[in-house]
């Protein structure tokens, strides 16, 4: 059966962090070269697109989201000639590509801000970012009292005096979108990538890019915290209504261009309803369900959230999209190993309760894989999280780079340890990331049980994770029933999510301490591990045919 909708609103996404996928060059940093090389293994794992984080030219304060050129490749990456030759290539697999854009922020070495700290106080080119006076004597103290987001006070001060705004690094100016300019330069950015080929866009912090006029106070934390980092109606610089006019002049711009270009938003917004607007008729086509990845490992806080979601974006016409693990996060296996599996809140540090039970984290990741891939809609996969890949929690101090380590005071070791680069094959380091022969040094070091969770060591082996994601997202791609559409759930007792989708699907999923039996099926499709006698057990799911 071939369906007429848009190719976005059921693709499984694969989700490549430069930097950390393959180095092509052998100097330890992942690259477009490396992307090239492993457009086969790609393609061979069934996903319908991929999402490349930053690869424009940047100083690298924050590993690409400090953008100082955007029509040009950071020569860490490649070149423009080959980030061109990846996109056909891509095509030519039966890929498609879409890169990350940053429209909060630009690198402090990008020319409009360097032309700011020339032009001085009062000048059009300080117009283009959040530029204040201070408070206090002599405006020795910040306009407000914002946060960033890898710790201490958003502003800066600059020698003439005035402070300006950056909600994440120094390095990271933020852009004043209420500038005409500003909203024009990034469409033609736009433009210029879709003229490339590219099928779309993640966008970077899509919930902040407006900020209140008055540039009011945060109130205090009801924990006797600094102040309020996230949340609740009105919030100075998050989730604003006014950001919604900006991504709909961008919808404008992607209707321009055919093959259904898509848009996908990192909205962290404050509920389902919230998240919603983003991806009304005339928005953003996709935004990435935290919700579902932040909820707890609890049958009824799951189904509460697929409920939500699936409710609420459904009003509005929009596919839900399920996401387990990114960049920004502890990686899924980690969290699930614990014997806590807590919710966490948006831009609140997360921290595991207890040791890593792996046995147990891989064992839930397994059956965590086979609910999200089972959900109406699309879905994403982080690099590594095909090979089962965990945090990698003991990396030593002197290695950190994550500028939230920095900025925190060495109290937040940042999101290093889901970036280590991923294992290819071998037995030592670097484990294929790099060629044979390479000089660098894999830009974070890799643990040497990387050796067991291999592209190498899992291939072929029935009972590894990849290939448990391999059968997933070819039946996926084969069943009528998968990717966008309805879904009914069944009876089943507290503990138990059982749902089941036409024609002729269903889905168990079994997070109670007693076995489970399963429905009336005509054969067992998949299951994340072994099912005996007709029997879910603890923290197993499986897929049946009617």
């Amino acid at each position: 059966m071939t369906s007429t909708a848009p190719w976005w609103r059921s693709a499984v996404i694969y989700q490549v962090y430069i930097r950390s996928f393959a180095d092509g060059n052998g100097d330890g940093v992942g690259d477009i070269a490396g992307i090239r090389s492993r457009l086969p293994y790609l393609k061979s794992l069934g996903i319908d697109a991929m999402w490349i984080n930053p690869w424009y030219k940047s100083p690298m304060a924050d590993h690409g989201y400090d953008v100082a050129d955007f029509r040009e490749i950071d020569p860490r990456f490649g070149t423009m000639a080959e980030a061109e030759a990846l996109i056909e290539e891509a095509h030519q697999h039966g890929i498609r590509v879409i890169p990350d854009i940053v429209p909060n922020h630009v690198s402090d070495q990008h020319v409009w801000f360097q032309a700011a700290l020339a032009a001085g106080q009062g000048s059009p080119e300080r117009d283009r970012f959040v530029f204040r006076e201070g408070r206090g004597a002599e405006g020795a103290e910040p306009p407000n009292n914002w946060q960033s987001c890898f710790g201490g006070p958003a502003w800066t001060r600059l020698p003439d005096g005035q402070w300006y705004l950056h909600l994440f690094a120094p390095e990271q100016p933020d852009l004043n979108w209420e500038h005409p300019e500003v909203r024009a330069e990034f469409e033609d950015i736009l433009r210029f990538w879709f003229h490339r080929g590219v099928d779309g866009f993640r966008i970077d912090v899509a919930h902040g890019l407006v900020k209140h006029p008055e540039l009011p106070d945060l109130p205090p934390r009801p924990d006797g915290g600094a102040v309020a980092a996230q949340g609740g109606l009105d919030h100075p610089h998050w989730d604003r209504d006014e950001v919604h006019e900006i991504f709909r002049a961008w919808r404008r711009v992607a209707d321009e261009f055919p093959g259904n270009r898509k848009f996908v938003a990192e909205a962290w917004a404050p509920s389902p309803e919230r998240l919603a607007r983003y991806v009304r008729e005339d928005g953003l086509h996709t935004a990435f369900n935290f919700d579902f990845l932040m909820t707890s490992w609890n049958a009824k806080d799951l189904r509460e959230v697929i409920d939500s979601s699936l409710a609420t974006l459904g009003a509005v016409g929009a596919p839900a999209t399920w996401v387990l693990s990114n960049h920004d996060v502890t990686r899924h296996p980690s969290r699930f190993g614990r014997k806590v599996v807590k919710k966490w809140v948006a831009n609140e540090l997360y921290r595991p309760e207890g040791p890593l039970d792996f046995e147990l984290g891989t064992r839930r990741a397994r059956a965590a894989a086979l609910l999200m891939l089972s959900l109406p809609g699309g879905a994403y996969v982080y690099q590594g999280e095909e090979l089962g890949l965990p945090e990698v929690e003991d990396l030593p101090d002197e290695v950190l780079q994550d500028p939230c380590w920095e900025r925190s005071g060495h109290t937040d070791r940042g999101r290093d340890g889901c970036r280590v680069p991923i294992p290819w094959s071998g037995q030592d380091a670097p484990f294929g990331f790099s060629p044979d022969g390479a000089t660098g040094e894999p830009w974070l070091p890799q643990p040497a049980l990387w050796k067991d969770h291999s592209v190498e060591a899992q291939t072929g082996d029935d009972a590894s994770m990849l290939e448990l994601y391999r059968r997933a997202l070819h039946l996926r791609r084969d069943l009528p029933a998968l990717g966008e559409g309805d879904m009914t759930w069944l009876d089943a007792p507290a503990g138990v999510l059982a749902f089941s989708r036409e024609p002729g699907f269903v889905c168990v999923v079994n997070l109670s301490a007693e076995p489970y039996r399963l429905p009336e099926h005509s054969s067992v499709l998949l299951a994340s591990e072994p099912v005996e006698d007709g029997l879910l057990s603890q923290d197993q799911a499986v897929w049946l045919a009617r």
